[in-house]
């Protein structure tokens, strides 16, 4: 589908790759890089200017707000194959499906988004892992032969926007597997089991990145993890530091010798108690940082000074209060976008309360503060 732009890109004079780069490095630039990471699904049905301009998904919202162009690049460096997707009961209001990552979940029929109710994991005892390892964790699968010439076409070193390169997983999606609840128990009645699924998960992204690294020029490396909550990690600081934490120096190795010094994970909920963790592996900015389950994004970066950046942390909450609400909040931010190292956006999707034409006085207004003078 064709995807007309609703409005103009943002005035500039910097290509989007040197303008990602500088403003990650605290280098001068133009103006902010201008991005935002997506929209609740609920909103592509319930606002008006998604319905009357077919705008269904965060890729051609990109494309209709005409934000900057950030890509990224990954592998199969999880769980391949999935378990087939399978309903295996269903009620009035509920669907009991078995997912690709082996879990009975129940979902809702009206399909409003919300995070599933998890009932059971596939994987509950040292020979369940040992099991599914085996048909769905072998190094040797076709399925992680990487095309990087296809990679090298798509992504050409001429282009003009930042590239990153996925580092994977190393306990978010072990959490995924087992539930939350799953992982915790794991953790102290099965720690060895829990830390050979690390070191598996580890392998597979050192593979991954074995077969990328040095054939394209990437800009960042990014990660996925999602292990915290308001009170901070599901993990104790004592598995994730000797159990997660060393997985992160390895593969920080590899990124760094070719010259990757920059390297976001994407994880929700309080963070602080993981940041020295991270920092040690290189893993130096957040996204795209909850502030109410955290600290406003100005009082991280002023303790953590320039080892830190951040991406995201603008209150998906403020955004639903109204326009006076929005513009105290995008106030407060100027600090943090004139120092460097940080980017603006709504601090996870943003959701469907926040009404219409509220989200788009809060582009015109980020633009407004942060655009090209």
């Amino acid at each position: 589908m064709d995807i007309r732009p609703c409005r103009p890109k943002w005035k500039g004079t910097m290509t989007d790759r040197e303008r990602f780069n500088n403003q990650m490095h605290y280098k001068p630039v133009d103006r902010c890089f201008n991005m935002e990471f997506g929209y609740w699904n609920e909103n592509f049905e319930t606002w008006d200017i998604f319905r009357e301009n077919g705008i269904r998904n965060n890729a051609q919202a990109d494309v209709f707000f005409n934000f900057d162009r950030i890509a990224g690049v990954g592998g199969k460096t999880w769980m391949s194959p999935p378990f087939p997707n399978e309903v295996i009961e269903e009620t009035e209001t509920s669907t009991i499906l078995r997912n690709g990552d082996g879990l009975l979940a129940e979902i809702p029929k009206d399909a409003h988004d919300t995070i599933p109710h998890y009932l059971e994991s596939s994987i509950k005892t040292p020979e369940d892992w040992k099991r599914v390892k085996d048909e769905r964790f072998r190094r040797d699968d076709p399925a992680r032969k990487i095309d990087v010439h296809k990679l090298i076409a798509a992504h050409p070193t001429t282009r003009n926007y930042p590239l990153g390169v996925s580092c994977g997983s190393m306990i978010g999606k072990i959490r995924d597997m087992l539930t939350f609840e799953g992982l915790a128990y794991a953790c102290y009645d099965y720690p060895d089991m829990v830390e050979d699924m690390v070191e598996t998960a580890c392998v597979l992204v050192e593979d991954f990145l074995d077969q990328v690294l040095g054939k394209l020029d990437f800009d960042y490396a990014s990660g996925w993890e999602d292990i915290c909550f308001k009170n901070g990690p599901i993990v104790s600081l004592d598995f994730f530091t000797e159990v997660v934490v060393p997985r992160y120096v390895r593969i920080g190795k590899k990124i760094h010798a070719h010259g990757i010094d920059l390297w976001y994970t994407d994880c929700d909920g309080d963070v602080r108690p993981l940041l020295p963790g991270f920092l040690k592996a290189g893993i130096n900015c957040l996204f795209p940082y909850e502030v109410n389950s955290c600290i406003h994004p100005v009082k991280l970066l002023d303790e953590y000074g320039k080892d830190l950046r951040i991406m995201g942390g603008v209150d998906k909450m403020e955004l639903g209060k109204g326009p006076e609400a929005i513009k105290a909040y995008l106030e407060s931010l100027v600090p943090a976008v004139e120092r460097g190292g940080y980017i603006p956006f709504c601090d996870h999707r943003c959701p469907p309360n926040v009404k219409p034409e509220d989200y788009l006085y809060y582009l015109d207004l980020k633009e407004k503060m942060f655009g090209m003078k």
